[in-house]
This record gives C-alpha cells, structure tokens and sequence, in this order.
C-alpha cells in the first residue's frame, strides 16, 4: 500500500497538467513502515529527457537520478519510485514501462485526458517482473 501526501498529490497532478500533452516524470521520497506501506512525502519533478516524441514516453536522465539519491540523503528519505503521466491514456503501465521499471520501486502513474487528471495508480513489479496495482489510501499520517 502507498500513502501520498496531500500537497505531494497536488503537485504531481500539477506536474502532469502542466506538462500535457508531453509525460511529464520525476522522483518519489518518504520511508516506508515496517509492515510495507510506503508513505510519500515529496517528490522532485525532472525534465523528461526522451529525444523525439515525449507524449508517448518519458527517459530519466542519469543526472537526475544521480541528484535524486543525493535528494534522499539530504533529507534522510528513502527513493522510493517514480511517477510519470500518461496523457490521453489510462493509468496502466505499458509493456515499455514494464520493461524500464526496476525492482522495489513504486511505479505512480497520473491519467490526464485534455489537461484534466483523470486516475492516478500506483504499481510494484512483481516476482515474475511483471506490474501488481498497488493500493492507493488516502493520507492518514500521524
């Protein structure tokens, strides 16, 4: 289960709006509970690096994944993924976001259809390396 901080929520949804209809992408930070459930707390929005056309799919730059671990550091959070947007398109994973995804990492993905956020979903590479949903709550830190 994963657990986004309100003001986090926002500003991926704000990320992914302003970016339509280009994917926009960036990193998530927050730790992650004994019993598996991970809470974000903050995100870092990055330029999608991807030559040609970005309404289809988004690169990471190794810079910025670079500057995300020393993010992670700085405020003693753990990286826990990546979110991207899928303008025009549901929130599910395609088969080259499957074959880009990594272990442990959360997968956020934010539906925007004409600049509107329709969805957001999270996903978790399974055993067999392929995508499990995974559940969304509502903020309910203490």
């Amino acid at each position: 289960m994963i657990i986004i901080e309100p003001r986090v929520r926002q500003l991926m949804v704000e990320d992914a709006v302003d970016t339509f209809p280009d994917e926009c992408c960036g990193f998530l930070f927050g730790r992650e509970e004994t019993d598996g459930t991970r809470l974000i707390l903050d995100i870092l929005a990055v330029d999608n690096s991807k030559e040609g056309d970005k309404r289809r799919r988004f690169e990471i730059s190794p810079l910025d994944y670079m500057t995300a671990e020393q993010h992670a550091l700085d405020h003693d959070w753990t990286l826990l993924g990546v979110y991207h947007s899928h303008p025009n398109h549901p929130a599910i994973p395609s088969e080259h976001d499957r074959k880009a995804a990594q272990p442990f990492f959360s997968y956020v993905i934010i539906s925007v259809i004409e600049k509107e956020t329709i969805t957001i979903r999270s996903w978790l590479l399974n055993d067999d390396q392929q995508f499990e949903e995974e559940k969304i709550n509502d903020y309910q830190f203490t």
